[in-house]
């Protein structure tokens, strides 16, 4: 049932028959995705660029991804105390990663979040048990989430386009391969710095 909800035929039916409501929706599930990373992005994403072109679509969603993804960030910052974080600051993956965020700053988020397969509330909470200032971490989640969500955008609003033009599909899988590729290397970069500690 639960699952139902968030189709793209079911959202896309709210969005379009509910303008205003449509609207606040196109904020609001990328927003609360932030909390609950189960909900999926790419779907909000290739709706919202559906029902209200690629312009407003992709601003409805970078905009509630971005405010989602700070509010964890300064939520977490206040309370991060927890049991429950605490526990998660010991697991390895976690202190690697903070100790990139700590040694260079807001670059290997800017990359982490490029990606829309990386477990962004993982990060959001990583880079607020760092010490990366308030204003760098922001400025990392605009243009990862950037570049992320007007991949997604371009991609959602001409579905049909790349079943018809292959050549498209290719470019599109090109620059995804790209940008994992680039991922990697700046990942294989890090792991080379902690090698050598």
């Amino acid at each position: 049932m639960f699952h139902e909800l968030f189709t793209p035929a079911t959202l896309q039916h709210w969005v379009e028959q509910h303008q205003y409501l449509g609207l606040l929706l196109g904020f609001l599930l990328p927003f609360i995705e932030a909390f609950l990373p189960v909900l999926p992005i790419i779907v909000f994403a290739v709706v919202n660029v559906n029902a209200f072109g690629l312009l407003l679509g992709f601003l409805l969603t970078w905009s509630g991804a971005v405010i989602g993804a700070y509010a964890v960030f300064l939520l977490v910052r206040r309370y991060g105390q927890s049991r429950f974080v605490a526990r998660l600051n010991r697991h390895p993956y976690v202190e690697k990663l903070m100790w990139r965020i700590n040694e260079n700053g807001a670059f290997p988020l800017f990359v982490l979040l490029c990606f829309p397969f990386t477990p962004s509330s993982l990060i959001n909470i990583v880079g607020a048990l760092s010490n990366i200032r308030q204003h760098r971490y922001l400025m990392a989640v605009m243009a990862g989430k950037a570049v992320m969500l007007m991949l997604l955008s371009y991609i959602g609003a001409d579905l049909q386009s790349f079943i018809s033009q292959p050549l498209k599909s290719i470019a599109v899988l090109l620059v995804l391969i790209a940008l994992w590729f680039l991922g990697k290397k700046v990942e294989d970069y890090y792991h080379g710095q902690d090698r050598s500690l």
